[in-house]
Parts: structure tokens; C-alpha cells; sequence
């Protein structure tokens, strides 16, 4: 009240005179009549004090009648009527359907009383300035009035609406906005969701009303839910779920994992729920299914159980946030190995066995069962055949092998003339493999080309390698300083020969028991028990040091506790490679106590998966969207690349998308300058749901290179009632950075009348007479019959 009562004096204080001619007479006027109360009462008999009271009352009054004479007059600057834009900004989402507890009218309701015209704030405001009216969602119009204002939009994107006002009167003197919304903004960038992102320093100032009260009554909310897919063969993808639950203390809430065709998979409950309290709920799945898949998340309370198809028993604020989507890509398999062995093996027999009950998988198999011989050997015989067709029926003919050159043995669903030249020897046909297993076989095998050839498969092409300890392998193999041993995770130089490791058993290291392919149980437990239940295992081929960017996931450990590397990895350019130095792991299988028991096969299955599950195909493709409007284009970016795996630019792109509902579209994407080899198209998902994409790629003759799928999930309106509650916080953000304020709504018309008073862009001066006020001769009367009124009390005369 002070500083109020301050405020107005200073404000009220003359600052210019409308008679400044008169000073002279006034002064001396005024020193004149002083002089003489100055004399008049020193000759009254009477009290100092009451002499001195009556005589500064008297001579106060004089000066104020006086001063009167050289008309004070107070200049001040007003907004120039009409000279200045005030925008008003109106949020119309569905979040403000809400009626908050304890109140009879919904938000949208409150707010639309306030909006009206005819309200005393609206009538001020609108004589001062230029009045813009907007409301908004995701897009933002202008109107007139609020008249038919409805909260229905699908998203409230106040920072994108605010940027878009800001620039539209760039130019143009704005004294401030005024935003009426709950906060809850659905377009914020999902790293910075407090919206320091924004530059507010450019914007004029902003005035918030907040509407909607910190408590929103019960509900519960899937506030996201995310999917992560494994090599762990017993949970291949995990979808975790974040529930967070209001106003239901003490209760039960049930958790439901549904398929795209609502089916019910897995029912998870959690019990005694705390207040306000946020948890996580993880689901893991086997989908059947390769490709595109989509999953459904809801929440309920136990005791609200068929509230989704009787949404009129919900005693839930809303149940627009009970069910999230995800979505789930299973790559378009199956993914092609191929293994190459220096002899026919147990090694081999139990990875095809495993391989063979896996759809993901594709195993070709080269086993060489007859070596080459010298070229320039003594031949007793005639024939040029090579020794293992002697004496047979095959050894005049003329499609056999050479006796310099191996037998080899094709294995697997080969096409015609598939691998029928041997081991790969161009790129366009070693690439159409995603990884490469080599087993039991010396480097001599392959030429320097070949060599090279799997080297760049590796580094350029982004595919899989790995090589099993074999007695022909690694050392013994003579791979060093090859191109082959270079990819290697361990060096082959300065090998330590060891006296025999004897028996020996697996230990998982850290690392191992980090990575999903590694471990074959659920629990560390259980995994230290089937280790310890594995039979005694006695080859292992010996290595050097571990490579710098190298990860050793199990070592072997014996009797006399010397330990070794058994199965390291690194990354190697695009791709990976892995080195297994155990040689007879099938001892797994053939010594096991139950002959049920399927370990080795799953460790099989889960290694080669592991081994081609980053590898690039020759067409990829990535749906984004930037923001978390559910409205924003979303951006298709597609890689393509030609048979060597280099990028193709000239390539014909179409989209075929699927909408929730009507018919399909087609897009066609073009090419992105910045990046060689990269396609973008953009799509606005207008309906809520689920997209489908199938985008089609050929060749510039026409040819087809391939086809695969994407998708994404639209879910405006759950976006939209992500919190109940006003984000106070976010807007006291905009309000501090843009100079504003938050304004409460029964305070709109003493706001009003205060932005005269703030800094306005353009001004003019308003001058008004202090001396022409009814106040001011009211204060002189005043002082006089109080100094009349005092020397009657007292008896003066």
C-alpha cells in the first residue's frame, strides 16, 4: 500500500508549467503572505505547538492557492491510440475440455466467458491498441472474436505459434501478447522439453493466463513406451512402458500388451499404487512375424475393469491417455551366411542343425573335401582329376575338379550355378551375404584378391565376420599379415606357445554378461550353473594380445588356473568381426547329460543373428519426425546403394504409404543434395493411427534393387493429455524471458489498465493540468478549516 501510495505521488508531481510568467508574482505573493502569518501568530498569546500547527496549516494552504497561479501541469507519454498491435492468443486443444475438481465448468468453458468482447478488459484494451485475435492447435487462424470458439484441436503448439506471431509483426510496433493456455505444449523438441531452445530475447513480451488448477483428479497415463529388440533368443524384443498414476493411492493397476488386432498378449498388475507415482512395466514377445509390426499399451484401474468398451463407467479425468501405440521393425530377413570350412566337422553339423530351425537365417556352406596339389606335379596317370574321383565313375569327366584345384562340397538351398566357381571372386557376388564364417581353413585357400575382397566385405560393406579355432585357423592358419588376419581382434604375432591348456571351462567376463547373444539363461545364476554344467572342453587355439578396440566375452579357465581369450569382437570399419579360439565347442552337445538340452543350438542361432543384425542392406530406410507434434511432416530418408555397396544416385524411388483409413498414397522421393546416395520424401499423417510405408527402389533401367518397409504412429490427441496438470513451470520460462508476466484471470482488467505504464513501442505525450482538479481546492479548503478549526478548539481569536 506504501509503495502504491509513493507510486501515485511522484506520478502526480508537476513537471511543467502552463503559466511560467506568473512565477515571479506567485513567489512574491506567497513570501509576502508568509510573512505575515509569520507575524500574526508570533504576537498570539499562546502554546508553541499549537501556534506552529496552525501556521503550517495556514501557510501550506497559501502556497498550494499560490501555486496555483503558475498552473502546474503533469506531461506524461500514453500509447498513441491505435499506433500499437496487442495480439491475443487463445489455445483451443482438447486438454481444456477438462473441469478441474471442484469446479462445474470445463476450461474451455471458464475461458470462453473470459474472451468475450463485451468483457470491461476487452474494451479497455481495444481503445489503447490495435487488437489481434488468434486462436489455435496445431495451426493457428485468425478471428474476429470467440464467439464459436470450441476446444477441440488435436495438439497445442504454443511455441511454434508464438514464433509464428513474433515474425508476423516483426515489423510492426507490438506492445505484448496474451496467451491463454494450460502449457502443455505438444511441440517442443524431445531433448529440451522446457523450451530453452527458443531464443524468447527476440520476442515481444508475452503475458500468460494459466488455466486449469495443480490438481486434475484421478487418472492414469501411458506416458511412453519404447521397444528394444535383442539377439537373446528367450525375449527378442522387449517393450517397456512408463505409467504414471494420479489420485488412484492404494489401488491396483492393470497393464495390458495388445496386438494390432486387440488381442490380449500379456497382463502385467501392479498393486498399492502411490500417489503421483511414476512406473516402469516390461513386456517380452516372440513376434512370428518379420517386417513392420505394431503394438498397443492401455492402463486401468483393477476395479474399472471393460472401461475401454464402456468408456461411461471411467471415473478418470480422461482416458485419452490410458493406450499408447509402438511400433516394432523385424528387418526384412532373411539374412544370408555364408561358411567355409577346410573339412567336413562336428562344428559344422551342430551350427547347420541350429541354423536350419531359424527363418531369419539362410546358411550356404562351402566344405572343401578334397585339397588342391601342386600344379606342376609328376603325374603317373593321365587323368587331371583330383585324387578323391580316382577309380570312380566321375574321373573322366570334364566337369570335375582339377587335381590343383579342391573339392568342394555346396550345401544349403543354393540356386543354380550358385558358388559353383568356389569362394566369391567379385564383389556383386560376395556381397549378397551379410557375414562370412570361416572354419579349419588356411589363409593359402584364398588369393591376395579374395583376401581383399573379404576385407572390404568387412570395413566397406558393413557385413559380419567370424572365425572359429579350427586346427587350420588363425596361427596355424598362417593368417598373419594378411588382409584377413588384420581384421582379426587379436594379434597373431608374438604368440606364446603354452605347454597343452589341458582340460578346461568357459567364464563369462563382464563384458559377456553385458551382451544379450552371450548369455543362454535368464538369471546370472542360472548362467553360472550352465557353465558349470558344460563338459570339459580341450582346444583352443593360441592368439596374442587382445587389439586395442577389442572385447573379450569369455576366456577359458583350467585346472592350473591359466586363463585365455576364448570369443572376442570389435568393430571393424562398417562391420564387426569376432574370433573364436575354441576348436571343439560341439563337445557341448555330444557330453551333455540330457540330450534335450538345446543350448549350443540357441548359442548357435543367437551368434549368427548377432552377426548380421547391423548390417546395412542395399536399401535402407528411417522415419523421423523432429519435433513432438504429432502433426510435423514425417521425414522418410532412404539409402540406396548399387551392388558393390557404393552410393547410387540416380535411383527411382516411390512410397507407397498406408493410411489408418482410405486409400493408399503414393510418394515419390528426390534426391538429397547434401548426401550421395540419399532420398527424402515428407508426409503430413493427418489421421490418427497407424502408417505403413513400402518403399520400392529400381535401377535406372527399371530393374527392381529391392523393396522394404517403415512405419510410424500417430497419436495426436494422447500427446495432447501427456499431463494434466498446467505446466506452470514452462510458461513462468516464456513469461521471464520475453519481459511478461502470468496474469490471473480475475486480474485481466487491472492488468489492462497497467499497460499504459509499461514500455510501449510508440508513444505520445498527454498533458493534464494538476492545479484544474477538484482535489487540489479541496486539499487548500481543507488545511484552512483545519487551522480554523484548531484555534476555535483552543480559544484563539
Amino acid at each position: 500500500m506504501i509503495d502504491w501510495m509513493r507510486e501515485q505521488f511522484f506520478i502526480e508531481l508537476p513537471n511543467m508549467w502552463g503559466a511560467p510568467d506568473w512565477a515571479i508574482p506567485a513567489l512574491t505573493a506567497g513570501a509576502l503572505l508568509f510573512l505575515l502569518i509569520l507575524y500574526s501568530y508570533r504576537v498570539i498569546k499562546a502554546p508553541l505547538w499549537l501556534k506552529s500547527c496552525c501556521g503550517l496549516l495556514k501557510t501550506f494552504a497559501i502556497l498550494l492557492l499560490v501555486a496555483t497561479l503558475v498552473e502546474p501541469m503533469r506531461s506524461d507519454l500514453k500509447p498513441t491510440p491505435g499506433a500499437n498491435v496487442f495480439v491475443v492468443l487463445a489455445d483451443q486443444s482438447q486438454s481444456l475440455q477438462l473441469t478441474d475438481p471442484g469446479q462445474s465448468s470445463s476450461r474451455a468453458e471458464i475461458l470462453k466467458a473470459s474472451l468475450n468482447r463485451e468483457q470491461a478488459w476487452q474494451v479497455r484494451l481495444g481503445q489503447d491498441f490495435e487488437v489481434r485475435r488468434y486462436q489455435f492447435d496445431t495451426q493457428i487462424s485468425g478471428v474476429t472474436d470467440f464467439d464459436d470458439y470450441t476446444a477441440e484441436g488435436e495438439g497445442s503448439s504454443i511455441v511454434t505459434t508464438l514464433n509464428s506471431v513474433a515474425e508476423r509483426y516483426r515489423n510492426r510496433p507490438t506492445a505484448g501478447m496474451l496467451l491463454f493456455t494450460d502449457g502443455n505444449a505438444t511441440d517442443l523438441s524431445a531433448i529440451d522439453f522446457s523450451g530453452n531452445e527458443t531464443d524468447w530475447s527476440q520476442f515481444p513480451p508475452v503475458y500468460l493466463v494459466v488455466l486449469g488448477e495443480e490438481k486434475s483428479g484421478k487418472d492414469i497415463s501411458v506416458r511412453r513406451v519404447t521397444a528394444s529388440q535383442t539377439n537373446f533368443e528367450a525375449a527378442p524384443v522387449t517393450i517397456m512402458a512408463e505409467i504414471s498414476a494420479t489420485g488412484v493411492a492404494g489401488e491396483s493397476v492393470v497393464i495390458e500388451l495388445l496386438d494390432e488386432k486387440s488381442n490380449v498378449l500379456k497382463t502385467e498388475t501392479v498393486t498399492d499404487v502411490q500417489s503421483d507415482q511414476s512406473f516402469a512395466v516390461r513386456f517380452q514377445v516372440k513376434p512370428e512375424q518379420r517386417g513392420v509390426l505394431f503394438y498397443q499399451v492401455r492402463a486401468f484401474r483393477i476395479t474399472e475393469e471393460g472401461v475401454f468398451e464402456k468408456p461411461e463407467k471411467s471415473t478418470e479425468a480422461t482416458l485419452l491417455n490410458n493406450s499408447r501405440l509402438v511400433m516394432v521393425n523385424r528387418g526384412q530377413g532373411p539374412y544370408k551366411i555364408l561358411y567355409v570350412s577346410g573339412r567336413p566337422n562336428w562344428e559344422f553339423k551342430f551350427l547347420n542343425r541350429a541354423l536350419a530351425g531359424d527363418d531369419e537365417i539362410i546358411l550356404h556352406a562351402l566344405v572343401r573335401i578334397a585339397k588342391r596339389e601342386p600344379k606342376f606335379q609328376f603325374r603317373e596317370k593321365d587323368s587331371d582329376a583330383n585324387r578323391i574321383f580316382t577309380n570312380t565313375d566321375d574321373e573322366k569327366k570334364e566337369q570335375v575338379e582339377r587335381y590343383d584345384e579342391p573339392v568342394l562340397l555346396r550345401v544349403g538351398k543354393l540356386n543354380r550355378g550358385e558358388l559353383s566357381g568356389g569362394f566369391p571372386k567379385t564383389r556383386e557376388e560376395l556381397y549378397e551375404y551379410d557375414a562370412v564364417i570361416l572354419d579349419d581353413l588356411e589363409a593359402e585357400f584364398f588369393t591376395q584378391d579374395q583376401k581383399t575382397l573379404l576385407q572390404d566385405f568387412v570395413s566397406q560393406r558393413g557385413g559380419g565376420f567370424m572365425m572359429l579355432g579350427g586346427m587350420e585357423s588363425f596361427v596355424e592358419g598362417e593368417y598373419h599379415r594378411t588382409p584377413i588376419g588384420e581384421m582379426l581382434p587379436v594379434y597373431l604375432s608374438g604368440v606364446k606357445q603354452s605347454s597343452g591348456y589341458g582340460d578346461f571351462k568357459l567364464e563369462l567376463t563382464r563384458e559377456g554378461k553385458l551382451e544379450p547373444w552371450i548369455r543362454v539363461r535368464s538369471t546370472e545364476q542360472e548362467e553360472q550353473i550352465r557353465l558349470s554344467d558344460m563338459p570339459l572342453l580341450q582346444t583352443l587355439n593360441p592368439v596374442g594380445a587382445l587389439k586395442p578396440a577389442a572385447s573379450p566375452l569369455t576366456i577359458i579357465q583350467n585346472t592350473q588356473v591359466e586363463s585365455g581369450p576364448a570369443l572376442v569382437t570389435q568393430r571393424y570399419g562398417k562391420g564387426r568381426t569376432c574370433a573364436l579360439m575354441i576348436g571343439d565347442l560341439w563337445r557341448w552337445k555330444l557330453y551333455q547329460d540330457s540330450p534335450d538340452n538345446e543350448d549350443l543350438e540357441k548359442v548357435w542361432r543367437q551368434t549368427a543373428r548377432w552377426l548380421v543384425g547391423e548390417v546395412p542392406q542395399r536399401v535402407q530406410v528411417n522415419s523421423t519426425r523432429k519435433l513432438n507434434n504429432a502433426v510435423q511432416p514425417i521425414e522418410i530418408a532412404i539409402n540406396v546403394s548399387d551392388e558393390s555397396y557404393l552410393p547410387l544416385d540416380n535411383a527411382d524411388i516411390k512410397i507407397e504409404i498406408t493410411p489408418p483409413v482410405g486409400e493408399k498414397v503414393t510418394l515419390v522421393a528426390s534426391p538429397n543434395e547434401a548426401f550421395s546416395g540419399k532420398y527424402v520424401s515428407n508426409y503430413v499423417s493427418r489421421t490418427p493411427g497407424i502408417y505403413r510405408a513400402t518403399v520400392k527402389a529400381s535401377n535406372p533401367d527399371g530393374s527392381e534393387i529391392n523393396q522394404t518397409e517403415t512405419g510410424w504412429i500417430s497419436e495426436p490427441v494422447t500427446d495432447e493429455f501427456l499431463s494434466l496438470n498446467p505446466n506452470r513451470e514452462f510458461l513462468e520460462t516464456i513469461a521471464a524471458k520475453t519481459g511478461g508476466e502470468i496474469v490471473s484471470l480475475n486480474a485481466l482488467e487491472e492488468f489492462v489498465r497497467s499497460l499504459p505504464d509499461r514500455e510501449i513501442p510508440v508513444v505520445e505525450p498527454e498533458i493534464h493540468s494538476i492545479w484544474h482538479k477538484w482535489s487540489i481546492f479541496l486539499l487548500a479548503v481543507g488545511l484552512l478549516v483545519s487551522e480554523w478549526g484548531l484555534r476555535r478548539w483552543k480559544g484563539l481569536a
